[in-house]
């Protein structure tokens, strides 16, 4: 058995005393594990990177074999990230979310959007909002989706404030008010037709949404925990707002490593 696909690494595990096992989410294979050998030498350390884009090949016996990769670089995306908290703790967390799909499932608009979300992981201001939309992704694939098109309760499509935690669905600001204590606020840039960027307070609005409708969908029913990086994303979200807050300006890009 054989194929060749492209993939982009999240993460590594020590095999022997010289290879690795190499786990890659790919565009036409899904999330995909295969054996490195020599994984651990030199020359072959920089690539094998969470974050870098490859050109993979993949061999076995079998086809539920483990199997071997070869792997060449395309691009080398962990030598820019590495230096930044948030990116750092960002690409574990998405990671995370797709090892919650089964291995081998194709998920073609999931590779897409976590090569886009690589390209933007060191531009701090950014990330929050992206990585919630990933969220937003993950959950429906799994079959959780959120419909925030239209108030559940009237159909409106205007002013979207809040989300019903029974259905997932959207509710609209008169429609949710006399519940307002019952429903999740619906983050400002996820609502119909927004402009405004993402500040501080939407981006934890946004994770406590995703994180109500993981848990009770995923976490809680798998018997699992939240992935630990997501905390220290938020912390380190935290961290780069209260920066800028103190010296506007002064940081843009990226962020100094915890």
């Amino acid at each position: 058995m054989e194929w060749r696909d492209e993939g982009i690494i999240l993460g590594t595990r020590r095999h022997g005393e010289t290879s690795a096992v190499l786990e890659v989410m790919t565009r036409a294979h899904g999330r995909h594990l295969g054996l490195v050998r020599g994984g651990r030498s030199r020359k072959q350390q920089p690539v094998l990177q969470a974050g870098n884009r490859v050109e993979l090949i993949w061999r076995a016996r079998l086809d539920e074999h483990l199997g071997t990769f070869q792997a060449e670089p395309i691009e080398l995306n962990a030598a820019r990230l590495i230096d930044s908290a948030v990116a750092v703790y960002a690409l574990q967390t998405l990671a995370a979310h797709l090892r919650l799909l089964p291995e081998r499932d194709p998920h073609a608009g999931l590779y897409e959007t976590l090569a886009i979300l690589i390209e933007h992981l060191n531009d701090a201001d950014a990330v929050g909002e992206l990585v919630v939309r990933f969220e937003l992704l993950v959950l429906d694939e799994l079959g959780f989706g959120l419909d925030l098109t239209e108030c559940a309760a009237t159909g409106a499509l205007e002013e979207l404030s809040y989300v019903s935690p029974k259905s997932g669905r959207a509710v609209s600001r008169a429609a949710g008010e006399p519940w307002r204590d019952k429903l999740l606020p619906l983050p400002h840039f996820l609502q119909r037709g927004a402009r405004q960027g993402a500040d501080l307070k939407a981006i934890e609005d946004a994770f406590r949404l995703s994180s109500f409708f993981f848990a009770h969908h995923v976490y809680e029913p798998r018997g699992i925990e939240p992935p630990d990086a997501r905390g220290g994303l938020l912390t380190a979200l935290r961290k780069f707002h209260a920066a800028r807050a103190i010296s506007p300006g002064a940081i843009s890009h990226g962020d100094t490593a915890a």
